[in-house]
């Protein structure tokens, strides 16, 4: 313990030479030796040791409102934003043969309108801080552990390493409960995870957190389907990948978005989580019917270098369950800059939501093309992309669709990169008769600067 002590002070204390990780999220082996990071080794070996990272994007945005959007009671036909998307810093490590830990602290969507009980200063909270035990000492094969983490059953952008992401943003549908019976995205859980030969699993039960602790007031009791105040059930998690080439990192339970051509990844993967009844909704406006949600996913995942690294390929295509309960939907907007609505026929709501989640099926794919690594010489690459998202939605008359295009500037791989993204996505209309339709598409564009370490 002593010695432990001894290193986190030497680390804090910049006694040791800060060197910087390529990635927030450390998909690349703790044996591989990244080129530079901020790191102390434990162990002659580095087999044990303490690391920290660091991570900021910020964006810059023009959106083209949701009609009848109002800023501060102000009519609103397009808005302008700078923001946090993201800040985190991790600390964590390998302290013994068996003992790991992870802990993650920082703050997200904090742009001029974010708040936390109208405090603007109240934002940053731990997203994980969890402790793991290797079952058995020299493999991967189980690894036990608890406390509160992104470990998931739906997918790998369900737990996505939020550094080395293509898109500048993962698809948030696949997160599929965030803020709602979670701590964006995480769960006090306890899990199980290992990899056997070529087979990458994860199982989990977590305790979610009650609808009426998130911050905002509880829908009411109603004919569409919404979490229950009423009682508490466990929530059971799965999420199995098949590597058919190199095995992906298992350091944490993140996941990589690409790897920019370090590695040839083809996976197949499945998903499922299951919470019974989670949801309620009503038929005579006062006797509440439960529902099981229930969410499964099939996927594949490539990304490898092509032509001897002179490029890499980057591709996903995955194919989305979400039984929520009757009628389920739930809008939101990613970083909202908006905060009213005075069109009552407009189903989105204000700003740049439209129905994120939903009972219903869905299909999300995205490609992306690394370029030469010295194309842009010692100002490092560029790399195009495409993602494309469809829901069939039961309370929607007309399909949900987002399309983002866009293009990634990586000046040292993701340790520093420039994005610029463009979006359309579909806005709805309420009609007197109940049906909600397909309005027109609104378009929004964000630069981001990403910085990590």
């Amino acid at each position: 313990m002593k010695k432990i002590l001894k290193s986190i002070f030497t680390l804090v204390s910049g006694c040791v030479t800060p060197v910087f990780a390529q990635e927030i999220t450390p998909s690349t082996s703790e044996t591989s030796k990244p080129k530079s990071e901020m790191r102390y080794n434990l162990s002659p070996d580095g087999s044990k040791y303490i690391k920290a990272t660091f991570l900021n994007q910020v964006w810059a945005r023009w959106n083209e409102s949701n009609p009848g959007t109002t800023v501060n009671g102000e009519p609103k036909s397009h808005t302008t934003d700078v923001g946090l998307r993201r800040t985190r810093m991790q600390l964590y490590g390998q302290i013994s043969d068996r003992t790991f830990f992870y802990t993650q602290f920082g703050l997200n969507n904090f742009n001029f309108l974010a708040q936390n009980a109208g405090n603007r200063k109240l934002s940053a909270f731990f997203h994980d801080a969890l402790g793991e035990y290797k079952v058995l000492k020299n493999n991967d094969k189980l690894k036990i552990g608890a406390g509160l983490t992104i470990t998931s059953g739906l997918s790998r952008f369900s737990q996505p390493s939020i550094g080395t992401i293509m898109t500048t943003d993962v698809p948030v549908f696949l997160q599929a409960t965030v803020d709602q019976t979670d701590e964006f995205a995480r769960k006090l859980s306890v899990y199980a995870r290992g990899q056997l030969g070529k087979l990458d699993y994860r199982i989990a039960i977590s305790d979610p957190f009650p609808i009426q602790t998130n911050g905002q007031t509880a829908p009411v009791l109603s004919n569409n389907a919404s979490f229950t105040t009423f009682g508490h059930t466990k929530q059971y998690q799965g999420f199995f990948m098949y590597n058919f080439l190199d095995k992906e990192p298992h350091t944490t339970p993140y996941m990589t978005g690409t790897y920019l051509g370090d590695k040839k990844i083809v996976n197949l993967e499945s998903g499922i989580i299951y919470q019974k009844n989670a949801t309620w909704y009503t038929t005579d406006g006062t006797t509440p019917i439960y529902q099981d949600m229930l969410l499964w996913s099939v996927a594949a995942f490539t990304d490898v270098p092509l032509q001897n690294n002179k490029y890499a390929l980057s591709a996903y295509l995955g194919y989305f369950n979400t039984d929520y309960g009757h009628n389920y939907i739930r809008n939101n907007g990613i970083m909202n800059p908006a905060n009213g609505n005075n069109n009552p026929g407009n189903f989105n709501g204000p700003g740049n939501t439209y129905p994120m989640f939903g009972t219903g099926e869905s299909v999300y794919a995205q490609v992306g093309l690394r370029l030469a690594p010295d194309l842009l010489g010692d100002q490092g690459t560029l790399m195009p992309y495409v993602s494309y998202r469809q829901s069939g939605y039961e309370r929607l008359d007309d399909p949900v669709k987002i399309l983002d295009g866009g293009v990634n500037w990586l000046i040292n791989k993701h340790q520093s990169k420039v994005s610029l993204n463009y979006q359309l996505r579909t806005v709805f209309n309420q009609q007197t008769d109940g049906a909600v339709i397909r309005k027109h598409d609104a378009s929004s564009a964000w630069l981001q600067y990403q910085v990590s370490f």
